[in-house]
């Protein structure tokens, strides 16, 4: 069968792909830019299976590039994190875009991943996926609506966000929306109803809401969270956080955008519980329990196999072409470029270079990095609580940190780094390992492209930092010891 998958690169899309290809199917995957596809964690053998042609559902013209000849098309994108103003806009235009283009093809069957909807009063978010549905349904091709509400699971967004309020902060004032409830579902399940309703004649023409096995309130996740995590924690809900401080709230706690954050706390007013489970007449699924899923995520996060993140999306106040940047400038720059040798085994320092960031930090002053990264937070950027999706490992185009990997080469062994981070400014830091004079050398240059008079204040205002971070960066990658690294090297051998 030959399926047409949109959202390839996204949080669902990423770990549906495999399934698809497992099951015996020929996927084509839509990219707005075919290189954030991760060819490298493919052999060629499941390649053979999967057509990755460029397509923008922002931009009808871009469509007219795409095989007609499928026979199920998953449509996994939304337009929430990337602007609160503008999200419903956005995701009607590539709602109809898709829905014109359905109508050229072959398609039997539209399979879309939306939000439970059950309440009369909705927010925005809920409410444009509605809509959306709506759009969808106004082909000739069979729809089949998926309602989910929150989905847990290694990576996403939700865990992400729990995970941010539960281990950071021991004592919560928290707003009231707290208590509201919610039927959480745990990603295992989301994908055994994706593949399960495919081109089923019973779930034609149907929406579903899919939850998982508990129905609970968000102060009832957090402490259930903490529990897990072996953690004691206290929840205070009060009646006096607006929407706007609660948003805040969630923005300079957690990981996410405003935007993202903004669209979470409406939506939050809502409950999200199924309405039946008609769903498991059609599919019957084992469910997971909010702390099975729980205890799956984090066994995921512990062999270091997560899959997919939702930072790994273009969100936020960001380039989306910082693919194109991969050519560092060489004129009108700052630069601070360091050189050392290396005296241990290359295997070893470039393992250090993959692990920087995140939970490792970034080797030297690493409350220093934190600071900036706060004071990017208060003007509105990303922030480095993004951290990484992966310990140990790095794909081009995720993020990392107030980062965008721009190239993860190990086997060149290159990796670029562009910040997102808000500046007067572009900025780039680059790790490279070169043999120069019968030598291993680490190669470590952080250049600096200034925007008028205000960026080159900039640089000159930490370019006193610059004197030992740097420095210190690239000296404690050299000599950086990971243990338990070195122990799975052990087992190995």
């Amino acid at each position: 069968m030959r399926i047409l998958l949109t959202g390839s690169t996204g949080y669902i899309g990423r770990r549906l792909l495999p399934l698809l290809v497992e099951a015996g199917h020929e996927v084509i995957c839509v990219c707005r830019d075919p290189r954030r596809f991760d060819f490298e964690d493919f052999d060629y053998s499941f390649l053979d299976s999967v057509t990755v042609v460029k397509g923008d559902l922002l931009n009808a013209e871009s469509l007219e590039n795409i095989p007609k000849d499928f026979d199920v098309a998953y449509y996994l994108v939304h337009s929430m994190s990337n602007s609160f103003a503008d999200f419903e806009k956005m995701e009607k235009t590539a709602a109809i875009n898709f829905r014109d283009f359905i109508k050229t093809t072959d398609c039997q069957q539209i399979i879309y991943l939306g939000g439970i909807a059950n309440c009369k009063k909705l927010s925005r978010h809920l409410q444009s996926r509605v809509e959306v549905e709506h759009i969808l349904g106004e082909t000739q091709s069979a729809l089949t609506v998926l309602r989910a509400a929150i989905i847990i699971g290694s990576g996403g967004a939700s865990f992400e966000i729990i995970r941010d309020l539960v281990e950071k902060l021991p004592v919560m004032v928290a707003p009231k929306w707290l208590l509201t409830k919610c039927q959480p579902i745990a990603i295992r399940n989301v994908m055994d109803y994706l593949m399960g309703v495919m081109l089923k004649e019973e779930a034609y023409n149907k929406v579903f809401d899919i939850g998982g096995k508990d129905v609970l309130n968000y102060k009832d996740m957090l402490l259930q969270f903490a529990k897990v995590r072996g953690l004691q924690r206290r929840i205070l809900v009060v009646p006096v956080f607006t929407p706007n401080l609660s948003s805040y709230w969630l923005y300079f706690v957690t990981s996410t955008t405003y935007s993202l954050a903004r669209s979470l706390v409406e939506s939050m007013g809502n409950e999200v519980i199924c309405n039946d489970s008609e769903i498991q007449k059609i599919v019957p699924v084992e469910l997971l329990t909010y702390e099975e899923a729980l205890e799956s995520a984090f066994q995921k996060i512990a062999q270091n196999e997560v899959v997919s993140s939702w930072k790994e999306s273009i969100i936020g106040p960001i380039r989306e072409d910082f693919l194109d940047l991969i050519q560092v400038p060489k004129y009108g720059c700052f630069v601070d470029f360091r050189k050392f040798p290396i005296e241990r085994s290359v295997d070893e320092v470039l393992d250090n270079v993959w692990a920087i960031g995140g939970e490792r930090g970034w080797y030297y002053g690493t409350w220093l990095w934190k600071i900036r990264g706060f004071m990017d937070k208060m003007v509105g950027g990303v922030g480095l609580r993004r951290g990484r999706r992966s310990q140990y490992d790095l794909k081009t185009g995720e993020a990392l940190d107030f980062w965008r990997v721009i190239l993860a080469d190990k086997k060149h062994k290159r990796l670029l780094l562009f910040a997102e981070m808000k500046l007067p400014g572009e900025a780039w830091l680059e790790f490279r390992v070169k043999n120069k004079d019968g030598k291993q050398w680490l190669e470590q240059k952080a250049t600096f492209r200034p925007l008028g008079v205000w960026g080159r204040l900039y640089w000159y205002l930490v370019f006193p930092l610059h004197m030992f971070v740097f420095p210190g960066m690239a000296k404690n990658i050299l000599a950086y010891q990971d243990k338990q690294l070195d122990k799975k090297r052990l087992k190995v051998t």
